[in-house]
Order: structure tokens, then sequence, then C-alpha cells
């Protein structure tokens, strides 16, 4: 469980610098060295985002895919076993 959390933090922490940096940007005149440090941590904040974003993107589909028979109506796997063992 600590492992999620600590994904959940980063990506918020990554998100949160990401926005900090964009402010940054907007914000002020731009000392070139400075902004291109900025720039490049940006871009590699953003990669991890979206990485990140992938990773749930795919959870997402996984478990739709999972439960796409109980969310049509139907029952979900493993649900008749339970039915037939309530019969007995």
């Amino acid at each position: 469980m600590a492992v999620k959390e600590a994904k959940k933090t980063n990506f918020a922490e990554a998100f949160k610098e990401l926005e900090g940096i964009v402010q940054w940007f907007e914000a002020s005149e731009v000392d070139l060295e400075e902004g291109l440090k900025k720039f490049e941590r940006g871009l590699e904040l953003a990669k991890k985002c979206r990485s990140r974003l992938s990773e749930v993107e795919n959870k997402v589909t996984l478990i739709k895919e999972k439960f796409s028979d109980f969310a049509d109506g139907g029952e979900a796997e493993g649900d008749e076993d339970d039915d037939q063992a309530r019969l007995l």
C-alpha cells in the first residue's frame, strides 16, 4: 500500500512542481540560463506525469474489461460459483 501512496504523492508533487514552473515562466522576466534549466525540469516532470497517467489509464481499462459483464447487467466473474454454492 505504501508504494501506491508514494506513486500518488509523487504524481501530485510532480504536477504541483510543473505548475510552479509554468507560473514562473508566465509571471517573470525569464533569465535565459535559469529558464533553460526550468524548461528541462518541466519536460522531465511532464514525462513522469504522462507516464503515470498512462499507467492509470491502462489499469482503468483492465478494470472495465474485468467488470464489463457486470456493468452490462450480467454477472461478474466468480458470481456463478457463489450462486451455485448458495443453492446447495
